[in-house]
């Protein structure tokens, strides 16, 4: 089914569902195509807020199946394999002098995310449509896909902080 009507003037709400997530996903790559100074003592906040509103979300679900916590445990896994491959993939720079790092993510790190929002949209639609063949509520794929997302941002930047750390003590050690 296409996004526009027939006469193609319209934007209905099937538009903006694909719109919203491809404006989104433009900015993301506008944001991160440019090299940025990283903030390593700054780096649990993004974490710390996802991982707080997903325990708000998971206290007011109901608690899942044996086969939903296998999801979430998958989910959070292949979040967290994610993560640490998107932040490996990521270049940092130091300046040797005022040991300010700067981080750009790579082309491939920029895919990465491409494929997950691409992945969501997949699995959102062939799970959604099955989820009472899976034996899964639709609030337990939702918790999944937030699980997820709390897995490759936490990992991320763990692993940023790890190797900004490194770095930062390694250029310390140079000048003295």
């Amino acid at each position: 089914m296409l996004p526009f009507s027939p006469e193609g003037r319209t934007f209905g709400p099937e538009t903006w569902s694909y719109l919203i997530p491809l404006l989104v996903i433009g900015l993301v790559i506008l944001r991160n195509s440019r090299a940025r100074t990283l903030k390593v003592e700054r780096l649990w906040i993004s974490p710390a807020i996802l991982t707080a509103l997903s325990l708000a979300v998971f206290a007011t679900s109901p608690p899942p199946g044996l086969l939903g916590v296998g999801v979430d445990i998958l989910a959070v896994g292949l979040g967290a394999l994610l993560g640490w491959w998107r932040g490996r993939a990521s270049r940092f720079t130091i300046d040797p002098e005022t040991h300010v790092v700067t981080s750009r993510v790579s082309p491939i790190g920029m895919l990465l995310i491409l494929g997950i929002f691409a992945l969501r949209y997949i699995l959102r639609s062939v799970l959604g449509s099955e989820a009472s063949v899976l034996h899964l509520t639709a609030a337990e794929i939702t918790d999944s896909f937030l699980l997820l997302a709390v897995g490759v941002v936490t990992t991320q930047r763990l692993e940023w902080w790890i190797r900004a750390r490194r770095m930062i003590s390694e250029a310390k050690a140079t000048a003295r």
